[in-house]
């Protein structure tokens, strides 16, 4: 049985690995990790980094802060706190002040919040009508944490922007009344932090014959990339899948959305043997990640990915553009960059592998996929659609850009042809709103 250790800026000069390093890369991890939360495990440090290749290497900055996810001026300014031992409350004022200049609420998440009377439901967003998040307040952390991330306030203080809800009784009490909702994914964090008897008293109440509009339960995690063993020998690792099974046996459909973003996360005899007790259940096991610069920016790296995601019997799902949050300036990439690499890869597998659908952005508005780039009657375009809308009547209508070689997120377009504004911006005859979609 592996034993599950954390490593934090607490005590992660203690692992050997980091103290055989040069001692700026350690300071680099000091002052990055004040700002954008950090926390990793026994597992990633032992099994998934390839510590001869530091420098360079994907999964090391997947998961330890690197110099340059921080703007050079924000990075001074924390260095030069520290460095004169400043009282805290003003290395806590500028850490703060540089947070929310990170753009901590991506997409406007905020207004995807409903209400329940006039109880605001802070651990559920409903953006579109058939599906809900659910954030339960016990799984408000992760095994490791994605240096990516963009639920990072989640897990750095800024409690304003925290979005988690402890009572069942309120989510069950709101799906009573949205009978248009047939989807509910768990989400955080990570819901797979849950011990299996609190995950438990979430979805159980959901299978009784009261919530048959509720087709599809999901639960997103990167446990699988970062902890295999929570399905193979945690204390209750056997509960787990026992209360997976009992979910496919009620008739509902699990599915499990497994983030991995690199084809090493994929490589160990661990990770294999848990995806194979899930599949076991019953369930589905679909993948996702953002496009990475410095992580996955290669084409044949996709295509390994996905490859090697369905010899395993996974579905790969979605290729994401990384939000435009965090340390995004690290790891973003021109939209036509991404574009390039999801079609080099997608035209290299067969079609089991085509069921991913990218790149895609998640903005206010909904999910948007970069369809391609055309020329129109002599100007360069983007040509896109929405996979998920605020208006589900938007969803699947090509609409277009113009092209820019610079974007590299959907805010930095404007319309083609001339138009001052996209088709969903424009003046719309009025619609009759639900409750949820509030603005």
């Amino acid at each position: 049985m592996k034993e599950y250790r954390s490593y934090t800026l607490y005590n992660y000069r203690t692992i050997p690995q980091i103290a055989a390093l040069p001692k700026e890369i350690g300071d680099e991890i000091d002052i990055v990790g004040r700002v954008l939360p950090f926390k990793a495990n026994n597992y990633v440090v032992e099994e998934l980094i390839d510590w001869q290749q530091v420098e360079t290497d994907p999964l090391f900055t997947l998961n330890f802060p690197r110099r340059g996810m921080l703007d050079s001026r924000h990075y001074a300014a924390v260095e030069k706190l520290v460095a004169q031992q400043a009282p805290q409350h003003l290395l806590d004022a500028k850490i703060q002040q540089i947070r929310l200049s990170l753009n901590p609420n991506p997409a406007g998440q905020e207004h995807n919040v409903p209400y329940l009377g006039e109880i605001k439901l802070r651990g559920i967003q409903h953006k579109y009508p058939e599906t809900i998040l659910f954030f339960p307040s016990q799984g408000q952390t992760c095994h490791a944490y994605c240096t990516f991330c963009f639920r990072w306030p989640q897990f750095s203080g800024m409690s304003g922007l925290k979005f988690a809800m402890k009572e069942t009784d309120l989510l069950l009490r709101y799906l009573r009344m949205h009978h248009e909702v047939t989807d509910i994914l768990f989400t955080g964090g990570d819901p797979m932090v849950m011990q299996a008897e609190k995950l438990s008293a979430y979805i159980l109440p959901l299978l009784s014959p009261e919530f048959a509009h509720i087709h599809t339960i999901r639960i997103g995690t990167k446990s699988l990339a970062y902890w295999p063993y929570r399905y193979l020998t945690d204390s209750d690792s056997d509960d787990i899948l026992r209360l997976f099974s009992h979910i496919v046996r009620s008739g509902k459909n699990l599915s499990v959305q497994a983030h991995f973003n690199h084809p090493r996360e994929l490589s160990t005899d661990s990770v294999q043997r848990a995806i194979a007790r899930i599949r076991s259940t019953g369930a589905q096991i679909r993948t996702q990640s953002p496009v990475m610069r410095h992580i996955n920016d290669n084409p044949d790296l996709w295509c390994e990915m996905w490859r090697k995601q369905v010899d395993l019997n996974c579905i790969p799902y979605y290729m994401f553009v990384a939000r435009d949050t965090g340390a995004k300036h690290y790891f973003e990439l021109p939209l036509e960059r991404c574009w390039n690499i999801f079609r080099r890869a997608y035209r290299k597998v067969s079609g089991v592998c085509r069921t991913v659908r990218g790149p895609s952005m998640s903005d206010h508005s909904g999910k948007i996929q970069l369809l391609g780039i055309q020329e129109v009657k002599g100007e360069k375009i983007f040509v896109l659609r929405f996979l998920q809308a605020r208006n589900p009547a938007w969803v699947d209508i090509p609409f277009f850009a113009a092209y820019d070689p610079k974007a590299t997120w959907f805010n930095q377009l404007k319309p083609a042809f001339g138009e001052e504004k996209f088709f969903f911006e424009k003046k719309q005859k009025p619609v009759i709103i639900k409750p949820f979609l509030f603005e």
